[in-house]
């Protein structure tokens, strides 16, 4: 079978072996329809669809030959050529090398010659392809390409466009993000390529001690020491092409922190009805999203927040509290315990100094307001009768006495908004 394209010369011929000389005539058949010719050759002239089939001959002198075998002839629309690109990316970076590539499917074995747009490719007419080595800008754009061969041709390819990009710069990141990390944690040092668009990228790491594959675009430290610290950079490669280095990320690894329990107010004796916080406080772990576990475990507070509120504190609030902060996989070790004790709010006592309780005008004598149990806080005082011009945070008051000051005298004390 000939497979010839719409718009292209071929003859078909009757030969006859051995008959040299003699005059013949020709008897010509496509199909079973004799076509009107007596010449040794039919040749189609810019041949159409129509003209394929099965073609066959004889010749007929002093004597008849036999009908020859069939040849048949396939008359095919021109192909269309497809643009490539070798490697397959249509963003390149400048100073990378590709090929383009015009290919013309079931002309094989063809004798083609080709025509580019742009016209600027040096090339060979008989090559199918174009290689740019060390790109540059002016590299980018469309690219089609028509194949021709005898008097046909194919119509042009459809346009592939190729862009040409400054190698860009890679960012090294953190997984998780912080740049403060515990002994022991885990952390993923990542290397991205943004506008990669599936390139097959290999990887060079800063420091090289890291012990990854080069087509890794990621290094896993399990288990971090304090020896993995430092300044990490990356670039990358792909072809002939290098990026940039990427900036420095710079990384610590500490020794992981101990929490501490405090008490707001900060005393550790305080009285049934007032109020406490107890606060988890983790130094050095500022920014990391920390969830808490508290011993007693009867806290009943969000394991993301780092303090408890105790509201009309009573007996059973009293005992000691620590606690132990987590983020990701990793654990501190429990705090050291703070131990809270509630007790029975105090009786306040009035005393008299001198201790008469008689005493006559003229003389000075001092009211005292006295807290058993109540050292070290913080109280202010309420007097009766109101009159006393006293400060609200004196335990004291100092009359120098006249016969209207005569009569009782009490006092209370207010710590936290309660009184007592």
């Amino acid at each position: 079978m000939t497979q010839i394209y719409s718009g292209e010369t071929v003859t078909v011929r009757c030969e006859i072996q051995g008959g040299e000389g003699a005059q013949w005539t020709y008897e010509w058949r496509r199909g079973q329809s004799s076509i009107h010719s007596a010449s040794t050759e039919h040749t189609f002239s810019s041949a159409t669809e129509s003209d394929g089939g099965e073609y066959r001959c004889w010749g007929t002198g002093s004597f008849w030959t036999e009908w020859s075998d069939v040849i048949t002839l396939t008359v095919l629309p021109p192909p269309k050529p497809t643009m490539t690109l070798q490697p397959p990316w249509t963003q390149i970076y400048s100073g990378e090398t590709v090929t383009v590539r015009c290919e013309i499917q079931g002309g094989e074995g063809a004798q083609w010659t080709y025509e580019w747009r742009p016209a600027k490719l040096h090339t060979p007419p008989t090559s199918r392809e174009y290689t740019i080595n060390s790109a540059t800008e002016s590299d980018g754009g469309g690219y089609s390409c028509w194949g021709r061969r005898s008097s046909s041709r194919t119509e042009w390819s459809e346009l592939i466009t190729m862009t040409i990009l400054f190698p860009i710069k890679p960012t090294v990141t953190l997984q998780p993000s912080w740049t403060q990390i515990y002994s022991g944690e885990t952390v993923t040092v990542r290397c991205e390529i943004q506008r990669r668009e599936g390139a097959q990228w290999t990887y060079e790491w800063r420091p090289t001690k890291l012990n990854t594959p080069p087509t890794s675009s990621e290094y896993k430290i399990i288990r971090a020491t304090e020896s993995d610290g430092g300044g990490y950079s990356c670039r990358g490669k792909r072809s002939s092409s290098w990026t940039e280095w990427s900036d420095m990320i710079t990384f610590r690894v500490l020794s992981p922190p101990k929490p501490t329990v405090t008490l707001q107010p900060s005393w550790t004796q305080i009285y049934s009805g007032e109020t406490v916080t107890v606060r988890c406080e983790i130094h050095g772990g500022e920014g990391a999203q920390w969830t808490y576990v508290w011993s007693p475990a009867k806290l009943n507070t969000p394991p993301t927040s780092s303090e408890y509120k105790i509201i009309r504190a009573t007996w059973s609030d009293s005992g000691g509290y620590s606690c132990r902060g987590r983020r990701g996989s990793f654990w501190t070790e429990s705090s050291d315990t703070i131990t809270l004790t509630v007790s029975s709010p105090p009786k306040p006592t009035v005393t008299l100094q001198p201790s008469w309780t008689q005493i006559y005008s003229g003389e000075t004598v001092t009211v005292r307001c006295e807290i058993q149990g109540g050292e070290g806080a913080q109280w202010t005082y309420e007097w009766r009768p109101a009159k006393l011009n006293t400060p609200p945070t004196s335990s004291e008051y100092r009359i120098t006495v006249t016969e209207s000051d005569s009569g009782g005298y009490s006092c209370r004390g207010i710590q936290n908004h309660h009184s007592y």
